[in-house]
C-alpha cells in the first residue's frame, strides 16, 4: 500500500498515484457517487476552448479530464509527474499527447498555452504559490487558469456530513475498489486540510492572476476557479 503524507514529498506523492492508477478512473466514479462527468463538462465549460487553441491539462492522470476539451476543438497536452498515472492513460487511449513533468518546473517554454487546468492535483503540488506562478509563465498573456479542486460546502449541516463521509466512508469504500486503499486516507486529510473557495481565491490572485472568480459545484464539495493572465 502507498500514502504519501501531507508534507506532500513528491516522490511520495508520485509513487501514490501509481500506485492507484490502474483502478484510478473507476475509483473516482464511486467515491463521488457518479459526479466526476458533471465536474469534467463544468471544467470544459469554464476553460472555453477553441478551435486552434493549445491547452495545457496539468496533473491530468490518465487523461479522462483531457478528453471533453479536446472534443472541444482545442489541442490538449495531458501533463502528470505520475508515470504509472500517464502510461494507464496511454494504454487507455493511445492517440493522446501524454507528457511527464512535475508542476514546478513544467518541460514547456514561457507562453506555450492558451489555457491551462488542474482538476484535484493543486492540492498536490508542495508549494502552491510556486506552481501557480509556474502555471502563470507557461500561459500566454490573455489566457486563463481553471482550476477545479475540492472545497467546502456552504451549509453547514451539509458539510458536517460531508466531513463524516469523508473521514470515516470513503476510506472504507475505498478499501473495496481501489488498488491501494491507504492512498484515500491522504486524500481525505489532504482535502480537511485544503483552504476554502475565497482563501484559494486570493492566493490564485497574489501569485499574480487577474480577475479571479470562483463558483461552487455540488453544494461546495467542489469549486471551480477561474483567473487570467495580464
Amino acid at each position: 500500500m502507498s500514502r504519501a503524507s501531507l508534507d506532500k514529498d513528491p516522490h511520495d506523492v508520485a509513487a501514490m498515484f501509481d500506485a492507484v492508477a490502474k483502478r484510478y478512473d473507476i475509483t473516482n466514479d464511486v467515491l463521488s457517487l457518479g459526479r466526476t462527468g458533471a465536474w469534467r463538462r463544468a471544467v470544459t465549460a469554464a476553460v472555453i476552448p477553441q478551435a486552434g487553441e493549445t491547452v495545457l491539462d496539468l496533473a491530468a492522470g490518465t487523461g479522462t479530464s483531457s478528453g471533453p476539451i479536446e472534443a472541444a476543438g482545442a489541442r490538449v497536452v495531458a501533463c502528470d509527474f505520475s508515470v504509472g498515472m500517464l502510461q494507464q492513460g496511454q494504454r487507455q487511449d493511445p492517440d493522446r499527447v501524454f507528457v511527464a513533468g512535475d508542476a514546478l518546473a513544467l518541460p514547456f517554454p514561457d507562453e506555450s498555452f492558451d489555457a491551462v487546468t488542474i482538476s484535484f492535483g493543486l492540492r498536490n503540488i508542495v508549494d502552491v504559490v510556486d506552481g501557480l506562478q509556474e502555471i502563470l509563465r507557461v500561459t500566454r498573456p490573455g489566457g486563463r487558469l481553471v482550476v477545479c479542486e475540492f472545497s467546502a460546502p456552504t451549509n453547514v449541516f451539509f458539510r458536517k456530513v460531508y466531513m463524516e463521509y469523508l473521514m470515516k466512508a470513503l476510506p472504507r469504500i475505498a478499501e473495496q475498489v481501489s488498488s491501494s486503499p491507504e492512498a484515500y486516507v491522504y486524500l481525505a486529510e489532504s482535502i480537511r486540510a485544503w483552504p476554502d473557495q475565497a482563501d484559494l481565491a486570493d492566493v490564485i490572485a497574489l501569485t499574480g492572476w487577474q480577475r479571479v472568480q470562483y463558483r461552487n459545484l455540488t453544494g461546495g464539495i467542489v469549486a471551480l476557479h477561474r483567473g487570467w493572465r495580464p
